[in-house]
């Protein structure tokens, strides 16, 4: 028997129909009764029933009718119908259940069969409902644990990120503007015709993140070296040029024991790849064109640009425009010249980020859109990815 009390309306026009089924019913269920189709859905809009009891040949509108209207209604489409009916043809029959009814009972009908085919939908439909809360504890436990993940990546992806600024106190809050910067460049290019294929896979969230881990690899530049106050000779900057290849193979270890985790992978490409040139005459490996990796290139210019704008012991900051005309005349040289020309679109966007944002704003959770609306001219691709 199902859960005492579930309610059951019965549609019928016929008054000994109705008080057959409501003596014979009225003892495990909780009735309700209409004599017509439109007060039998005015009835169901203001208290839906668990199951209803439906009679097909009504005068004004019928039981197929009815339920026509119960199934086109999101509100009311699951609940179960059973067609009460004189009508014995089988295609009357196969009618019904195309209408969306859960059973057929033909008149005169048995009361201990309508009290057993009650028993068993109701049944149904109580599993069905427990499976369906079930299933949403379990996608809300899945969400919420999906996001506990998110959080822990992204507090380790922040310490990783920190080993190389703590080592390299120039870096300051490099890793922070670069990360948007790569964001705002990808969210630009991701309609070109040579970089829409590749970046329509890629979130430029995960391609931004990953940017921060690309000095990962200056862990492993001795300190003499990455610490020095002032330029360093060739021969220590070689050793620098060592933290692409540490990043590298850090990196690639770990994506190898997590070999579908498309972000370290992500993460590998940038620290291996970001200080290729594009004419061939960049580190470690000497790529060129468009055999440097796409993230490669655009954090390239990410970096470049954060650190002539910057000041250092052993330099000045550059001016704005000035970095915006430096890098317009490595286009072709040192940079992809689309990415070039991307970087000059969004040149207000990088200044603003360069000099109007504190590392506190960098870290928040998101940066207000209305606040950078105040500040930048331009900023339709700026507000679609500071978030």
């Amino acid at each position: 028997m199902t859960d005492a009390r579930s309610a059951v309306l019965i549609v019928d026009d016929t008054d000994l129909n109705i008080e057959i089924l409501v003596e014979a019913l009225g003892d495990r269920y909780d009735i309700s009764t209409a004599m017509d189709g439109e007060s039998a859905l005015a009835m169901v809009e203001k208290s839906p029933p668990d199951i209803i009891l439906l009679d097909v040949v009504m005068p004004g509108m019928n039981g197929y009718e009815v339920c026509t209207r119960l199934k086109a209604n999101p509100e009311t489409a699951d609940i179960p119908v059973i067609f009460l009916t004189a009508m014995t043809d089988i295609n009357d029959k196969a009618r019904g259940f195309e209408m969306g009814a859960v059973d057929y009972m033909v008149k005169p009908f048995a009361i201990l069969e309508v009290q057993a085919r009650l028993d068993v939908h109701l049944s149904l439909l109580n599993a069905k409902k427990e499976l369906k809360q079930q299933n949403e504890q379990l996608e809300r436990k899945v969400r919420e644990r999906t996001q506990e993940l998110a959080i822990t990546q992204g507090v380790i992806i922040e310490a990783m990120a920190s080993l190389a600024e703590t080592r390299d106190q120039e870096t300051g809050d490099h890793v922070m503007r670069t990360r948007y910067y790569v964001q705002m460049l990808a969210v630009n290019l991701a309609s070109h015709p040579r970089f829409a294929a590749y970046l329509r896979d890629v979130d430029p969230d995960d391609l931004g993140t990953a940017a921060t881990l690309h000095d990962i690899g200056k862990v492993g530049v001795p300190d003499h070296i990455l610490l020095k106050p002032g330029r360093l000779t060739p021969e220590e900057f070689e050793e620098v040029k060592k933290h692409t290849t540490y990043g590298h193979e850090t990196l690639s270890r770990l994506a190898k024991r997590l070999p579908g985790n498309a972000f370290l992978k992500l993460a590998d490409t940038i620290a291996w790849s970001h200080h290729e040139k594009w004419d061939g005459t960049g580190y470690p490996r000497g790529l060129k064109g468009d055999e440097i990796p796409i993230p490669g290139r655009l954090m390239a210019i990410a970096d470049v640009y954060d650190a002539i704008v910057s000041e250092r012991v052993y330099k000045k900051p550059m001016e704005h425009l000035e970095a915006v005309e430096f890098i317009r005349s490595q286009s072709g040289t040192h940079f992809d010249p689309d990415v070039v020309e991307s970087f000059c679109e969004l040149s207000d966007s990088f200044r603003y980020m360069a000099s109007e944002l504190t590392i506190d704003d960098l870290s928040d959770e998101f940066i207000p859109i209305a606040k950078l609306d105040d500040e930048i001219g331009d900023k339709s691709q700026l507000g679609q990815v500071i978030k």
